[in-house]
């Protein structure tokens, strides 16, 4: 026997051994070589990589839908249930302050690893390194406390560009670029957006907004791109294709959100996250084409209405988010809720009776994101909902499928990381000169009696109203803070209305007047008026401060009393009054329009705005912005300009039964006007047919002369009417629009080419597309031409 103690690596025993020496050599060599392998084995298996330790999903030549089943049957319920929810900044930084962009790693950390959170939201306007720091931290955590290194989604509201980015280029909101009539800008609006934030981590955009602006009481009346669903579909399809199709942002990708699906913005009372009251053919005609345009391009995500259509909540509507949205658009994405909305099911809609109810009802109806955001409710609720039995764990696979899918799409497992190494990208020269030239071509001059503009060479000019000195009223909502930030915190660089013309008339003396004596005597209010007689020019820069959603409720769309009476106190001088509409609505100035020599609805064009308004204001630009929606006249009529034909008619009180319908609105200001410093002749309009088939195709032209001195811009819009049909046609509708520039004298023909199903149907109730023979009529200009489409 071998003693106690022994070694094969002492000297072998001399005395009672059953074996020789050669064959303990040989019994120490197997041995040793049996423990070698088994070493190697071990070391094999705990060191080196093996098929579990690199699973499918972490492959990135794997088909993405492999990867995302891989993930998919790896993850506890718990940890599907986190990727379901967006939680807001304030619960990783140490202020609770959502402009603070700090991160609290413990907070985070605790968020991530014991609640499995995927998705995070919000910020304010700091420096990029500052942004670059905190998305660094916060993917560093989320990939080392995710037991499966899943990365996070980062959401955020850059609307009008980075406006959550200190430096950036902000453009002009969307009600200015409806007003351009030209693609380009909004493209480019989404372009600059994603070149400037996609390398900070700001993976997912809440934009474009795709609401309609067809209620201008409405406190987001501004965040739309006007009041017509095919230029909103066409500027809503640019953005996304600038923002998602951007090549210079490589190896990055992002995902944009049409929000807010659908008909949010035509509430009944005019405020924010109120009912709607609307038919299913309407909605269909109108609300759904700007969603359909940008899911046919491949917007990735979809945010949901916060208000209710027909007394349903949107989010508990399965017949909206899952029939429509889904089955019937074919949208694949994700579904984001919005802020808190599931919650306010149970204190706002009061649908619900508890939060875990109000989470049951979301979920059915078809949410993927809680943007909860602000605690653990959903998180909790939905797990309790799924140990009850009342959810499953393939509805939430079919949720979170959604979710990982846009993960792998952003390339978020291969670059979770932000980098700092192209941050000169963010406000160049050539961002900002396209901020600039669509803020020129949003400006809408409205009135110019006797020509009183362009200014040439003035001496002197007075300012007045509340946007006179004034950065924030030019950039509204939105803008380095939910609510606009306050006025320090604008770039020292950026001009507002008085230092823009101070440049822009370096010879002129430029006063602000911050006080006007209403109450004086008339002894000194006709010394003030003469001496404002002096003046060259009287610019009244009148208007809103920021706001956004609630906020901005109001229940006079008239323009403040006394702004109004300001004015009419002004009108009193020789010396010609303008008046620049800055804000987000189209304010009501009836009262006052007749004693205005110019009037220029400048909205809200953004950090660019003031030197665009003195550009043209001087004549170095030649305005070519139209309204995108119809000025209202009164506080109580108004109509869009697409109303029907029983909308709006006029009767002859001496004339028994005499009705006469209108087929102009009763705005004060119709849809598509706006005027140049030149003139624009239309003439030779042609059809190449006067009747066509529903399988054929129809071509117009027009030829279009500037016939003015001034080189200027032009959009073309096409419009159609359909003389007769089942349910009742509007009076026209936009089909088409092109802008064109024409140097003096220039002609251009203009083509628009008709396709029946395309231009000439519209959908029923349950959205199937009805085409009707019959006659239609063509307009571009004044010209109008008309044609019919046969059965056959």
């Amino acid at each position: 026997m071998i003693r106690s103690g022994f070694s094969f690596f002492d000297s072998p025993p001399t005395h009672n051994f059953a074996i020789s020496f050669s064959e303990f050599l040989k019994l120490r060599f197997h041995f040793m070589k049996s423990l070698t392998y088994l070493l190697l084995l071990l070391s094999l298996f705990f060191l080196t990589p093996t098929l579990e330790s690199q699973p499918l999903y972490k492959n990135p030549d794997a088909s993405v839908e492999d990867r995302v089943e891989d993930l998919l049957n790896r993850m506890s319920v718990y940890e599907k249930i986190g990727q379901m929810t967006q939680l807001n900044i304030t619960l990783i930084n140490p202020s609770w302050d959502q402009n603070d962009v700090v991160l609290a790693e413990d907070e985070a950390r605790g968020l991530i690893r014991d609640h499995h959170i995927g998705s995070f939201l919000n910020g304010g306007a700091v420096p990029p390194e500052q942004w670059f720091e905190y998305m660094d931290g916060l993917t560093r955590l989320a990939i080392e406390e995710s037991r499966l290194e899943i990365p996070i989604i980062y959401g955020i509201d850059h609307v009008h560009g980075a406006n959550y980015l200190s430096g950036s280029t902000i453009f002009p909101q969307n009600i200015n670029l409806g007003a351009t009539f030209n693609r380009k800008h909004s493209y480019q609006t989404g372009w600059v957006t994603a070149y400037e934030t996609a390398d900070l981590g700001h993976h997912w955009n809440f934009a474009p907004i795709l609401d309609l602006g067809v209620n201008p009481i409405w406190a987001r009346f501004w965040e739309t791109y006007g009041e017509d669903p095919y230029l909103a579909s066409e500027l809503g399809q640019a953005y996304v294709k600038g923002f998602q199709e951007n090549d210079q942002i490589e190896p990055y990708k992002l995902a944009a959100t049409a929000k807010h699906f659908l008909a949010y913005s035509d509430p009944k009372s005019g405020w924010d996250r109120s009912p709607v009251h609307i038919g299913m053919q309407a909605l269909h005609e109108f609300h759904r084409p700007p969603f359909q345009a940008v899911i046919d391009a491949g917007v990735k995500t979809v945010m949901l209405n916060s208000g209710e259509i027909n007394g349903v909540p949107v989010h508990a509507s399965k017949e909206i988010v899952t029939g429509l949205l889904r089955e019937q658009m074919g949208f694949q994405g994700v579904v984001v809720t919005d802020w808190e909305d599931i919650g306010k099911l149970v204190n706002f809609h009061k649908v619900a009776r508890d939060y875990k109810e109000a989470t049951l009802m979301a979920i059915e109806a078809g949410i993927d994101i809680s943007m909860t955001p602000t605690s653990l409710a959903f998180n909790e609720a939905l797990l309790e909902l799924y140990e009850e039995g009342k959810v499953t764990e393939d509805r939430l696979d079919e949720s979170v499928r959604r979710i990982l899918r846009l993960k792998f799409e952003l390339g978020l497992f291969e670059n979770p990381f932000p980098r700092d190494d192209r941050l000169n990208r963010i406000g160049s020269e050539k961002s900002t000169l396209k901020a600039l030239q669509a803020a020129e071509e949003s400006i809408v001059l409205l009135k110019n009696e006797n020509d009183v503009l362009p200014l040439e060479d003035p001496q002197s000019i007075l300012l007045f109203g509340p946007s006179a000195d004034n950065k924030r009223n030019l950039a509204g909502g939105w803008t380095l803070q939910w609510q606009g930030g306050p006025e320090e915190q604008y770039p020292q660089e950026m001009h507002t209305l008085k230092s823009a013309l101070t440049e822009q008339y370096p010879n002129a003396t430029i006063d602000v007047i911050s006080e006007l004596p209403l109450e004086s005597e008339k002894s000194e209010q006709d010394a003030f008026l003469d001496q404002a007689g002096e003046a060259d020019m009287l610019i009244y820069a009148g208007g809103e401060e920021p706001y956004t959603e609630f906020i901005g409720n109001i229940t006079d769309l008239s323009l403040p009393a006394e702004q109004i009476r300001e004015m009419e106190f002004l009108s009193q001088s020789t010396t010609p009054l303008t008046l620049i509409m800055i804000g987000g609505r189209p304010r009501i100035v009836t009262d006052i329009v007749q004693e205005l020599d110019a009037f220029l609805f400048a909205g809200l064009p953004g950090f660019e705005g003031a030197d665009a308004v003195a550009n043209i204001l001087s004549g170095e630009v030649n305005p070519s912005g139209k309204l995108p929606f119809s000025y209202p006249q009164h506080t109580g009529h108004r109509t869009n300009y697409n109303h029907k034909s029983s909308d709006v008619y006029f009767f002859n009180p001496d004339v028994p039964n005499h009705i006469a319908q209108g087929r102009e609105n009763t705005s004060l200001f119709q849809f598509g006007h706006g005027l140049s410093y030149t003139d624009f002749e239309y003439s030779n309009l042609s059809l190449s047919d006067t009747t066509l088939t529903k399988s054929g195709s129809l071509t117009a032209n027009v030829t279009v002369t500037n016939t003015g001195d001034l080189e200027g811009m032009e959009s073309v819009l096409w419009f159609l009417s359909d003389h007769v049909g089942r349910i009742t046609r509007p009076v026209k509708e936009l089909k088409h629009f092109e802008k064109i520039s024409l140097a003096p004298g220039e002609s251009k023909t203009v083509t628009f080419k008709i396709h029946p199903m395309e231009t000439l149907s519209y959908p029923d109730k349950d959205g199937v597309r009805i085409l009707e023979h019959g006659e239609f009529t063509l307009q571009v200009g004044e010209l109008r031409q008309t044609f019919t489409l046969t059965d056959s």
